[in-house]
């Protein structure tokens, strides 16, 4: 059988050519067979029974009738013309409508013959109509031949694509075409052990079924076997990642507990760990002494204390002989980290240093010197650290902060830093759905802090419609006669004309009147100021200066105040529940109650009403990333573009979880028991993962 087929160039196909392959190219992303086999219908048409006149009613969808045509008029003037035909079959009478292509169907209706209709019935003075019904000549045999008792393939077009006569029909023919072409060389590339034992469709059957379905079992089958196929090659490939790298790279052992980590317990833990916090350091502790490298992803609540984690580790690295650093992917969140962990350790503990951008030459020099005599321990930093001038003596613990905004090279070249790669602990405030994280970081061990540290109250959500401002200001001038301070985010810097919120300018307005000079203090900060008038501003915040901090979501991240104990979101309804985590996790960080404030207008979409009702229920950040989900799917949420493995032709990871954990439970039992895939049963999985890009395989998904 013939694989390579499956790259050849879409022009070369029966019914494309040059200028078809390029509008394809362009429109739909298909450039060869194996893309066009991979257009699978977005809906079908259910062509498998016929409707009778009498039966028909507006609240029908795209139905189908065999009528005889009894008469035809084409009526109006030259621009409004339109063309009226009266059909009929045994049990009533219809009118048929055409205002475009009049002259054209004109020709083809022939009194006193038969015809097949298709389209949504409707209703016109009293009559039963259909408008633009498709249209063609009955006959058993034209029945037999084109397959009109099925379901029928739809297929997404574009205007330009119809322009080239593809629309949804001509996209069908092409396939038809292909599938005549190739379906003989459709190689299976599952082993036969689990084909038996889910009871699943063969592979070129299910390509055929997908396309042209005989009936909704047929279909359902051939959809379930190749929705398998796609996430078990996606867990496939990520666990052969993980198998690939236990093998092939050695992990340097922290074999002692030594000075600076009990030291730091015993005499600088300010709080007590919560049992969630040992448990992930007792699971890094072990995988540090196996002699493989590590590669663990610690998920944790905003505030659940993940930083606090991630020194005593990178302490527990220092105690055996070997450098730490820190990558964050903005010098926000990486300042923050430099403060965090300064406010926990002092030089004469340890040096602690900041790199990124706006790091001076000289600053640069003495860094570099440091880290290459191994003389400095612990480095934080932005895309900076991958910089080939930064050279280690000997780094052994690199924790990388919301992974997902760095690129898959960008963490390689930190890797290569030591000659043994570095243990690696990435890090998220992101709470991801466990079908998410199992595709996204399939190939890493996963930890969860679940519980928050004592004496951290949780934060009070309200939802509070426009209607209800002045108590939302009456309740702010409470908190800051409290000594308490605020923020106020918005969506937007200025008004726009196509959206209606509220924005940043006509706030900072609204609360210059509501919150007059010198009793108030108000400070700025969005994304627009230069970085040193917004550290200015923030500096102001966070020194207990300002009162009221007016800003646009560039504080999502980063901003560390526990004194702030009221986030107010205005216009709440237009973020995703993800970025309102986000941003309520800006406040609760000290002992004192804190709140958010959710603002909307009254005019909530079902969706919007779910995200703020989901708000105010609770705050676990874990429950709220299951809805998102659902809501949004897995394409929009936050870090998932990056992946490339969430461009899912099939499956959906919030309505086919429980298909995901059976590929996933598969994939872990074949390298339970084959860890090279050295059986002969397994031969037929690595084939189908070798294959060149553009080959009928899932490759190009990892």
């Amino acid at each position: 059988m013939n694989q390579q087929i499956f790259q050849t160039p879409i022009a070369y196909l029966k019914g494309v050519g040059a200028s078809r392959a390029d509008v394809l190219q362009k429109e739909l992303g298909i450039s060869n067979f194996a893309d066009l086999l991979r257009h699978f219908p977005f809906r079908y048409i259910d062509r498998t029974r016929f409707y009778k006149v009498k039966e028909l009613n507006p609240d029908l969808p795209n139905v189908q009738l065999i009528v005889r045509l009894r008469s035809k008029e084409i009526l109006g003037e030259k621009h409004t013309k339109r063309l009226v035909a009266q059909v009929y079959d045994d049990t009533g009478v219809m009118e048929l409508a055409w205002f475009q292509g009049v002259r054209w169907v004109e020709k083809i209706l022939i009194p006193g013959k038969a015809y097949i209709i298709f389209g949504k019935p409707g209703s016109f003075n009293g009559k039963t109509q259909m408008a633009h019904p498709e249209i063609e000549r009955y006959s058993p045999e034209a029945l037999k031949e084109r397959g009109n008792m099925t379901l029928q393939p739809a297929y997404s077009s574009t205007e330009k694509l119809k322009a080239f006569q593809l629309d949804s029909k001509g996209i069908q023919h092409l396939v038809a075409n292909l599938l005549e072409q190739c379906a003989k060389d459709i190689q299976e590339n599952l082993p036969e052990t689990l084909l038996k034992q889910f009871k699943l469709m063969g592979r070129k059957e299910a390509y055929w079924n997908i396309h042209f379905p005989a009936d909704a079992a047929t279909l359902a089958a051939a959809t379930n076997r190749l929705k398998f196929e796609e996430l078990f090659f996606i867990q496939f490939k990520l666990l052969k990642n993980k198998a690939l790298r236990t093998l092939k790279f050695k992990g340097n052992v922290f074999g002692s507990v030594g000075e600076y980590f009990n030291t730091f317990y015993r005499d600088k833990l300010p709080f007590a760990l919560t049992n969630a916090q040992k448990r992930v350091l007792k699971e890094i502790r072990q995988d540090t002494q196996r002699g493989v490298q590590m590669n663990r992803l610690l998920q944790g609540d905003v505030g659940s204390g993940k930083t606090v984690v991630a020194l005593m580790s990178m302490l527990l690295a220092i105690d055996n002989g070997f450098q730490t650093c820190i990558m964050a992917p903005t010098e926000i969140l990486a300042t923050q980290h430099y403060a965090s962990i300064k406010s926990l350790i002092d030089d004469d503990f340890l040096e602690v240093a900041l790199l990124t951008g706006s790091t001076s030459a000289k600053a640069r020099r003495v860094l570099h010197q440091k880290l290459e005599s191994g003389e400095l321990k612990i480095l934080i930093g932005t895309h900076a650290l991958i910089e080939d001038k930064v050279q280690f003596k000997n780094l052994g613990f690199v924790v990388i902060d919301e992974q997902h905004r760095f690129g898959v090279e960008q963490r390689a070249r930190l890797w290569r830093k030591n000659a043994v790669p570095p243990h690696v602990l990435v890090m998220t405030a992101t709470p991801i759905p466990r079908t998410l994280a199992m595709t996204l970081y399939g190939d890493l061990d996963i930890s969860i802090i679940d519980e928050l540290p004592a004496g951290r109250k949780p934060i009070e959500t309200l939802h509070y419609y426009e209607t209800q401002r002045l108590r939302m200001f009456g309740f702010m001038k409470e908190e800051i006669a409290k000594g308490r301070q605020i923020y106020v985010v918005y969506p937007l810097i200025k008004e726009s004309e196509t959206l209606d919120l509220k924005n940043l300018t006509d706030g900072i307005e609204v609360m210059a009147r509501e919150f007059p000079l010198p009793q108030y203090r108000i400070c700025i900060v969005h994304g627009k100021m230069k970085a040193a008038e917004k550290q200015m501003e923030m500096e102001r915040f966070v020194s207990g200066h300002a009162h009221i901090m007016v800003a646009t979501t560039v504080i999502e991240v980063g901003v560390n105040v526990p004194n702030a104990s009221v986030m107010i979101i205005e216009n709440a309804e237009r973020f995703g529940l993800s970025q309102l985590h986000q941003l309520r996790g800006r406040v609760g960080r000290g002992a004192e109650q804190s709140y958010c404030i959710l603002m909307s207008s009254h005019k909530l979409s079902h969706d919007g009403k779910i995200r703020l009702d989901t708000m105010v229920k609770t705050n676990n950040g874990f429950e709220i990333s299951e809805i998102d989900l659902q809501l949004r799917g897995p394409g929009n949420i936050e870090g998932t573009q990056q992946s490339g493995v969430l461009d899912l032709k099939l499956a959906n990871l919030a309505t086919d979880q429980q298909l995901l954990m059976i590929c996933r439970k598969c994939v872990e039992d074949i390298f339970a028991e084959d860890p090279r895939l050295e059986l002969p049963q397994h031969a037929i999985l690595n084939q189908a993962t070798q294959l060149p890009d553009g080959g009928l395989s899932w490759d190009k998904i990892s």
